[in-house]
C-alpha cells in the first residue's frame, strides 16, 4: 500500500508540474480609456497577436477604463509588478522623473503625423525610452491617440477667450504653462473624474483628442468644441523591466513582433477614429464645432509657443532642439 501511495503521489505531483509548465504566462495590460478608442483597440489587437505568435504561451488580459487601477495608481502597480504592461500618456513620465518626455506636451510642437512619427520612430524616441530603464521600466512602443481639441461652455476662438476659464489638464507642468499662456486657470485632475467635473462646473473646459472627448461623453456637457489641434496626446507602451528581462527569449521575441504589429494597427486607426468621433459629436448637436481660421490659429500658436522656451530648462533645450531639427520647425519665424 505504501508503494502504491508513493507512486500515485509521484504521478499527481508530476501531473501538477506538467500543468504548471503548460500554464500560459499572464500579462495584465491596464489602461484608463475606453475599449473603443485607438489605445483600447490597439491593446486588444496586441492581446490577440500575442496569443497567436506565442502559440498560447502568453495570455494578455486587457483592463480598460481604469477597471483595475486608477490612472494615479497604475504606474506604481507596474513598478511593483502587480501589472505587467501599461500604456500611460507621455505626460505621466514627468512626475516619475523622466521630464524629457514632456516635450510631447509642448503646444504646436508637431503639425502632422509625419513630423511626429519622425521623432517617435527615430533617434529621439529611442533615446527617451533608454532613460526609462533606470526607473525599472522598458519602453516598447509609442501609440498615437491624436491631436487635441479644446472644449468649453463659451466660444473659444482667440487666446483672450480662455482668460479665467478653469481648464482640466493632465498632471503636467508643461500643460499647466500652456493654459496659463492664454490666461486660463489649469486644473490637474484624473481622467476618470473629468466628466463629472465638467457636468458640475468644477471645471469649465478641457483638452482631448476627439476620440476621448466622444467616448467619455464630454461633448454632452460642453457647449463648444474648437478644432485647435494645438497639442498631441500619445502613449508609451511600457512593461516592468524585471518581468520583461525574465521572459524566455523566444517568448520575448514573439511579443516584440506582436507589439510592432499592434503599433502599426493602433497608429493607423488613430486619425480615422478621431474623425469618426468628431462626426458623432457633430451629429449629436450637443456641441457647436468651432473651426479656427488662419488668423485665429496663428494667434493661438504665437500665444502658446513661448512655452517651449519656458520649459527648456525642465525638458532640456537639447531635446527640444533635436525635435526642431527633425521636424524643421523654427519658432522665430512665426
Amino acid at each position: 500500500m505504501k508503494i502504491r501511495t508513493v507512486v500515485v503521489g509521484f504521478a499527481a505531483a508530476a501531473f501538477s508540474m506538467m500543468a504548471m509548465a503548460q500554464a500560459p504566462i499572464v500579462i495584465k495590460f491596464s489602461h484608463v480609456v475606453a475599449a473603443d478608442t485607438p489605445k483600447g483597440k490597439g491593446s486588444e489587437f496586441f492581446a490577440k497577436k500575442a496569443a497567436e505568435l506565442t502559440k498560447g504561451k502568453v495570455k494578455v488580459e486587457v483592463y480598460a477604463n481604469s477597471t483595475l487601477y486608477k490612472d494615479k495608481e497604475e504606474m506604481e502597480a507596474l513598478q511593483l509588478g502587480a501589472v505587467q504592461m501599461l500604456a500611460p500618456s507621455l505626460a505621466k513620465f514627468g512626475p516619475l522623473g523622466a521630464k524629457e518626455f514632456e516635450l510631447f506636451d509642448l503646444p504646436y510642437m508637431f503639425d502632422n503625423y509625419k513630423e511626429l512619427h519622425a521623432v517617435t520612430a527615430g533617434p529621439v524616441g529611442k533615446a527617451l525610452f533608454k532613460k526609462l530603464e533606470t526607473k525599472g521600466l522598458v519602453g516598447l512602443a509609442y501609440w498615437d491617440n491624436g491631436f487635441k481639441v479644446m472644449s468649453a461652455n463659451k466660444p473659444i476662438r482667440m487666446p483672450d477667450d480662455y482668460k479665467g476659464l478653469k481648464m482640466r489638464i493632465q498632471s503636467s507642468n508643461v500643460l499647466d504653462a500652456q493654459m496659463r499662456a492664454v490666461g486660463a486657470i489649469p486644473q490637474k485632475m484624473a481622467f476618470s473624474e473629468v466628466y463629472q467635473a465638467l457636468q458640475t462646473g468644477v471645471v469649465d473646459g478641457t483638452e482631448n483628442p476627439p476620440s476621448n472627448l466622444y467616448t467619455q461623453k464630454m461633448h454632452e456637457v460642453q457647449k463648444y468644441v474648437a478644432l485647435t489641434n494645438h497639442g498631441y496626446l500619445g502613449y508609451a507602451v511600457i512593461t516592468n523591466k524585471k518581468f520583461w528581462d525574465g521572459l524566455p527569449a523566444d517568448v520575448r521575441s514573439a511579443l516584440e513582433t506582436a507589439m510592432e504589429e499592434a503599433t502599426k494597427y493602433a497608429n493607423s486607426i488613430a486619425q480615422e477614429e478621431n474623425d469618426k468621433a468628431m462626426a458623432e459629436v457633430r451629429k449629436s448637436g450637443k456641441s457647436e464645432i468651432l473651426v479656427p481660421n488662419a488668423e485665429q490659429k496663428l494667434a493661438m500658436k504665437k500665444a502658446m509657443v513661448k512655452v517651449h522656451q519656458q520649459m527648456a530648462d525642465r525638458i532640456g533645450k537639447e531635446n527640444i532642439d533635436a525635435v526642431y531639427k527633425t521636424t524643421g520647425f523654427d519658432p522665430s519665424k512665426l
